[in-house]
């Protein structure tokens, strides 16, 4: 099992961590900074550092798998490839082995502020969502819907979201709240993961008793205040069939 250590704080860039295990399919840590691709967002990279300075780059982060293909607790750290007497020198020093955890930040951080502006836009596009993806350089949602949207109101309508500096809260519900408020969940195509009796949610705004500007469970790193985002525009809008509109954010020039 490894601690998600970014579900607490999403901010944290390094963390000291010890060897679970290694495996032909990447390195398990006990706890890591690392989130792992999931819910439509991609998969950290970095590196870890071993005592000796060494240091083994970290191209992926994926969610472990078992025998059968079953997910598990593990988060899993795939290296570069090239570094094969790195990884088995690694794995000769066995469990517990001392490593730090450091992410590449700015991709990271890029990644934030596209996911938050994805719920920003699931406010000003109040549709389903019947597919996602959150990269560093573009986010993308498909919009359950038939209607045309226009790129500048968009843009503008966003911009105006990010100005006002709406603060960022995550909290938590009972898996009995959610199935008494199903329309907090915005996608078709991700369901919140069960199991704890707990599921995280982001919150913006909401402040002052005000209603939230979206309200929506979800897993992933986002940034604290909408402030952070800085300059999004909405670069393309898709036609992707008769009842689904794509709609591509990206940073400005």
């Amino acid at each position: 099992m490894t601690q998600d250590l970014f579900r607490q704080d999403a901010y944290l860039r390094e963390c000291s961590a010890h060897i679970s295990a290694v495996t032909d399919a990447g390195i398990v840590l006990d706890q890591t900074v690392f989130y792992p691709l999931g819910g439509g967002q991609a998969g950290d990279s970095g590196v870890l550092v071993l005592a000796d300075g060494t240091e083994i780059a970290i191209t992926d982060t994926r969610k472990g798998k078992d025998a059968e293909g079953n997910p598990t607790s593990d988060i899993v750290h795939i290296p570069a490839p090239g570094q094969e007497d790195r990884v088995a020198q690694l794995a000769q020093q066995g469990p517990g082995t001392a490593v730090t955890a450091r992410i590449d930040w700015e991709r990271r951080h890029r990644m934030m502020r596209l996911h938050t502006t994805s719920h920003l836009l699931c406010h000003v596009v109040p549709q389903l969502v019947n597919g996602c993806s959150i990269t560093p350089d573009y986010a993308r949602l498909d919009f359950a819907m038939t209607d045309p949207l226009d790129k500048e109101q968009l843009t503008a309508a966003i911009a105006t979201l990010v100005a006002a500096a709406h603060p960022l809260t995550v909290a938590s519900i009972s898996d009995e709240e959610l199935d008494a408020n199903p329309a907090l969940v915005k996608s078709m195509s991700v369901q919140p993961p069960r199991g704890t009796g707990r599921i995280r949610t982001i919150r913006i705004g909401g402040e002052d008793n005000a209603p939230p500007i979206d309200l929506q469970p979800c897993g992933g790193t986002h940034v604290a205040n909408t402030s952070e985002i800085g300059a999004i525009v909405v670069t393309k809008i898709e036609k992707k069939s008769a009842t689904t509109r794509r709609v591509v954010l990206g940073f400005a020039q």
